[in-house]
């Protein structure tokens, strides 16, 4: 037993560089798939449409890439999308992110085996070493060979990541140079023969409405930069590495494909008609002539760019091997490490994780990964399946797309990001919409996707929760309830959560939550963020828990005789997101917080944990400020308008004294006219706890609101206002006058509430 956690635990080496990632994420996606797609492309789409097939997924591909990037440079770690997904969206969505991309690079792994094994038998036929023609080798030959090419490469991959990458650069190195040599005798023809233009006459034959199907199903030649995020725990610096290699990876296979399909339609040189001959003597457009020949167009056009057609079929042929070689490897590689990733956390079982104390490689995920490979390889019919990878690997990019707004918003300032993309969150959004138009458009290329792919996630979701759920291995990154108490069932529908920190300010809170819920009707949750050290593994939680209980307990004790009160202890790394975990899966009405005066750092309005709850809750907050157990008789409200100046009024006819007590609704003139507080008054007293009567208004003129305000307040006993509506980061430049006077209001009762709005508040709650 000690021997498996040792080799459970173990880390991967650290063996890759940059340009060693780059060519892998190449490798991937300068696969067999582009020989095989400027023909198809060119069918449905013409010349012109070929070249923008291309350039647009790469700008598509782009934008997905951005946000690998970003999440592999805060959460450098194998696992790739399986990771985001954990962190983004917990413990379900990862296993079918991990679920999916296994099976997806797997699949992709045995096309690409098969696809290098046609290609080699039929380079040994042409050289008379086998005894079948090119156009006779059996299908069993070329399972057979299929099998022995990835054993080769689950042997290379067995022998460590730093043979991973080096045979892997190598392949794609010779491939990408092939292409530009390509691409580069294309121009050059083109340049000497200025004819060849009028190869793209007509530019979109087809018009602009067959360029989504083009984009659909060519799509997967781009797909190989997320084998990039999957080397987390093997690259040397990857917060600096992993976004570089990337966004160059995407870039240079962009302008390769776009400089490729250039050279393949300028390489076919029509006659004086403009047109050229087919072998039974029909005459067709350039174009049509490429896309008569469908996979093999690709192949026709170049050979005709190099006088000798032995060295250009021979040259062809070692580029295919090539791409397939460099794109297997990436693929095992990529598949292996997604394995692993659910094998390390126990969504599947823990022998997945099992590396090799000598080779620091994943052998159990390797084995179990190539035996997929090969068994499709071998037995299933995988042009069609590969469909499925495409779908899935469009799947994945939407998950991660989402996943990179969601923990931007969610989790900033809890990572330590490597790159930030530009302009967010536009590209992932520009992603999503894209990606959700190809996949659509996959249904005109082949239904069986949109079959195999569903039925393998249902699988996925069958595994995760009979065997997976019970045994995930909890992650510091997650929301952990540590105790819960639900409180009894009650008729009452308003819902008010209170954050309790310690038993010291228990007693404020407790007298506050009193009044709200006595003038609500409201059932309480008592929340305690429980602060364990990130050091400290989760089982000795309970020696961290001890005080906030106390006040928790303390709090039930006064409050449980007149309210349904219920309690829970959580533990989350950030307060702030744990908190509003809470409140959005107990759907609280009201959230009440205390708050202990001017915050230390002048890089937040009232504190770092309050300041992202009042930018994001979907419920009303309340914050409270030295808030005891005395009676308010005197209660200052000052108000510039909006939902939040009613709902401060509101919660002063709440906590004012009855019957005795006074409100003053407060505005300050400076200079650009008065407000109408006797109209606002009449307009919101309906919301009001208190007879109108006790409420009375007053308006001065001063050049500083947050100045007269607080010289008001010296005769007061509390004070209640609403919070800013202006966006957290809009309020770090310059703090409005509601947080300034809560952070210079010295030794003086306050109140701060904050309402969302009902769009804002659902938006928060769902989205």
């Amino acid at each position: 037993m000690a021997s498996m956690n040792d080799n459970i635990t173990s880390e991967l080496s650290r063996d890759l560089n940059l340009f060693h990632i780059t060519m892998m994420g190449l490798g991937m996606m300068i696969g067999a798939g582009v020989f095989i797609g400027i023909g198809n492309a060119i069918n449905y789409a013409g010349s012109g449409g070929v070249i923008l097939t291309f350039a647009f997924n790469g700008l598509v591909a782009m934008f997905t890439a951005m946000s690998y990037a970003e999440l592999s440079s805060a959460i450098p770690r194998a696992g790739g999308a399986y990771n985001f997904a954990r962190i983004g969206f917990g413990r379900g969505t990862a296993f079918c992110g991990g679920w999916m991309e296994w099976f997806a690079s797997s699949i992709a792994g045995s096309l690409y085996a098969i696809t290098l094994s046609i290609y080699t038998l039929r380079c040994l036929s042409q050289w008379d070493i086998l005894p079948w023609g090119p156009n006779e080798i059996p299908v069993f030959a070329e399972r057979l060979m299929a099998a022995s090419v990835a054993c080769i490469f689950i042997l290379i991959n067995y022998r460590g990541a730093s043979e991973t990458g080096k045979i892997g650069a190598l392949f794609t190195l010779g491939q990408t140079l092939f292409l530009v040599a390509v691409g580069g005798v294309g121009i050059i023809v083109a340049i000497k023969d200025p004819s060849r233009f009028t190869n793209f006459d007509p530019f979109m034959p087809h018009g602009w409405e067959k360029l989504l199907v083009t984009m659909g199903f060519t799509y997967v030649a781009f797909e190989g930069f997320e084998v990039i995020a999957q080397a987390g725990d093997e690259v040397v610096d990857p917060r600096k590495n992993l976004p570089k290699a990337m966004l160059y990876s995407v870039l240079i296979v962009t302008i390769t494909y776009v400089v490729v399909s250039f050279a393949a339609i300028v390489a076919v040189k029509p006659g004086p008609d403009g047109l050229v001959a087919l072998e039974n003597g029909t005459r067709l457009a350039p174009w049509e002539w490429i896309g008569h020949y469908g996979p093999k167009g690709f192949g026709e056009a170049v050979s005709r760019l190099i006088p000798s057609n032995v060295l250009s079929n021979l040259l062809l042929t070692l580029a295919v091997i090539f791409a397939a070689t460099s794109a297997l490897n990436a693929t095992i590689y990529s598949a292996t490490r997604a394995s692993y990733a659910l094998g390390r956390d126990r969504m599947l079982p823990s022998f997945f994780a099992k590396i090799s104390p000598k080779r620091k490689t994943p052998y159990i995920a390797l084995f179990l990964t190539g035996s997929l490979v090969i068994l499709m390889a071998t037995c299933l019919p995988v042009t069609q399946v590969a469909s499925c990878a495409s779908i899935m690997f469009l799947f994945l990019f939407f998950m991660v797309n989402v996943c990179a707004i969601k923990i931007r918003r969610n989790m900033k300032d809890e990572l330590t990001y490597g790159y930030l993309m530009p302009l967010f969150p536009l590209f992932p959004i520009a992603g999503i919409i894209c990606q959700t138009l190809l996949a659509l458009h996959l249904l005109e290329v082949s239904l069986t996707a949109w079959i195999v792919a569903p039925s393998w996630v249902l699988v996925g979701l069958i595994i995760y929760f009979t065997y997976s759920k019970s045994r995930v291995i909890a992650s510091t990154d997650e929301i952990h309830v540590l105790e819960e108490v639900q409180p009894p069932k009650s008729h009452h529908g308003y819902s008010i959560m209170v954050c309790v920190a310690n038993p010291q300010t228990t007693q404020n809170l407790v007298s506050a939550t009193y009044k709200i819920c006595g003038a609500r009707g409201a059932r309480v949750e008592l929340l305690h963020m429980v602060p364990v050290p990130d050091h400290v593994p989760l089982n000795d939680a309970d020696k961290y828990m001890r005080e906030g209980k106390k006040g928790i307990i303390e709090a039930m004790n006064k409050l449980s005789t007149l309210f349904p009160t219920g309690r829970t202890l959580r533990y989350c790394r950030n307060f702030s997101r744990g908190i509003l975990s809470a409140v959005r899966e107990k759907h609280s009405n009201m959230l009440i917080l205390g708050w202990h005066g001017k915050p230390k750092s002048s890089m937040v309005t009232i504190g770092s944990t309050i300041d992202p709850i009042i930018e994001r809750s979907p419920s009303t907050v309340v914050i409270l400020k030295d808030c005891t157990d005395k009676a308010f008789k005197r209660v200052l409200v000052p108000i510039a308008g909006g939902p939040n100046g009613a709902l401060a009024l509101e919660m002063a006819s709440i906590m004012v004294e009855k019957d005795v007590g006074e409100m003053i609704a407060f505005s300050v003139d400076e200079g650009q006219g008065a407000m109408d507080l006797k109209g606002f008054v009449e307009e919101n007293k309906h919301r009001l706890f208190a007879p109108p009567e006790m409420i009375s208004v007053k308006t001065v003129k001063h050049y500083n609101v947050v100045d007269a305000i607080l010289e008001e307040s010296k005769d007061y006993d509390l004070i209640v206002m609403g919070c800013t509506r202006r966006p957290l980061l809009s309020r770090l430049k310059r703090a409005p006058f509601p947080e300034t006077v809560a952070r210079y209001c010295e030794n003086k009762p306050l109140i701060m509430v904050n309402s969302p709005g009902y769009i804002r508040a659902w938006m928060n709650k769902w989205i």
